[in-house]
């Protein structure tokens, strides 16, 4: 059995890999970095070489930025929107047996602090979510003709690949620092604002938990449990033994995109995956890990 992961080289790449290689499935990555097949979603020529290559089982759409700012809009379009196109297409011409997951995102749903369900009206607030919202309505458009197309709406998850860019990170590798020494003062906004701190190999597994079966096509993907910034500062620094508020320098008058955001896994959970991993067991994790940071 084949996987094709687009997008291999990002955090979701990396534990998607990992989680087919545990199931015996062998693995062809493609990304624009890092050591993989070079390519481009984007490019229509690349994704049916690719396909009529190597007719995988199992396709993962995992390419794109990591930002919601409107200056990305035409990368976000162009890896998002035109990558499921070119995936879809091509497997309805050339593979229609293979299985695809399209990536999703909490993001896309409107918020208003309830647990949020795959079945939830979607939202229109950045080009982010719109792209997404267009990849979603391809999805079910080549589902309706034959293809098995299935979206997985992943909430906020984290690993020792994020780059200090993410406060989870940017919070633990201080955390590290000052455990070896450093005075240093950590600037941050908002830390009441509430998400989902679940590992991101966890996550993987429910994203293969979701494409290895036929009778759900698509599901948010998440922990359903969600804490706030400050309650990850008071995990990383219960590691160190040190009290987070002599590090810590809030920034005034900062505006979150949201003051929580949390799933509601009913449905993933009905197929039997939960988020295994606590937020305490994460906080260990990423304080003490050799793994190098990804562009993820």
């Amino acid at each position: 059995m084949k996987a094709l992961i687009f997008g291999a080289n990002g955090q979701d790449g990396y534990y998607l890999a990992e989680a087919c290689r545990k199931r015996r499935i062998e693995v062809i990555g493609v990304s624009r970095s890092g050591p993989w097949l070079r390519g481009d979603v984007a490019s229509p020529e690349i994704v049916e070489k690719l396909i009529r290559s190597h007719y995988p089982e199992m396709i993962f759409h995992l390419a794109a930025t990591s930002t919601t700012k409107h200056d990305a809009i035409y990368e976000n379009h162009a890896a998002i929107g035109t990558g499921t196109i070119n995936i879809l297409e091509s497997v309805r011409r050339w593979s229609p047996a293979s299985k695809v997951f399209i990536v999703g995102s909490g993001l896309q749903f409107i918020n208003n602090g309830q647990p949020i369900s795959e079945t939830d009206p979607f939202d229109h607030g950045s080009s982010y979510v719109a792209v997404r919202n267009y990849s979603v309505y391809l999805s079910r458009y080549f589902r309706s003709i034959g293809i098995r197309t299935y979206v997985g709406y992943l909430f906020h998850h984290e690993s020792p690949l994020r780059t200090a860019e993410h406060v989870s990170q940017k919070i633990a590798q201080a955390a590290r620092r000052i455990a070896e020494g450093s005075d240093e003062i950590l600037e941050l906004g908002d830390i009441s604002v509430r998400k989902e701190w679940t590992f991101a190999e966890n996550i993987a597994e429910g994203i293969i938990t979701l494409i290895e079966q036929d009778r759900v096509f698509e599901a948010t993907i998440g922990s359903g449990q969600a804490y706030s910034i400050e309650d990850w500062l008071n995990e990383c620094f219960k590691l160190i033994n040190k009290d987070w508020r002599r590090y810590v320098n809030q920034t005034k008058n900062f505006k979150a995109e949201y003051q929580v955001l949390v799933s509601n896994p009913a449905t993933i959970n009905s197929l039997g995956w939960y988020a295994a991993t606590t937020i305490s067991e994460l906080a260990e994790i990423m304080l003490n890990s050799k793994l190098a940071t990804n562009s993820q």
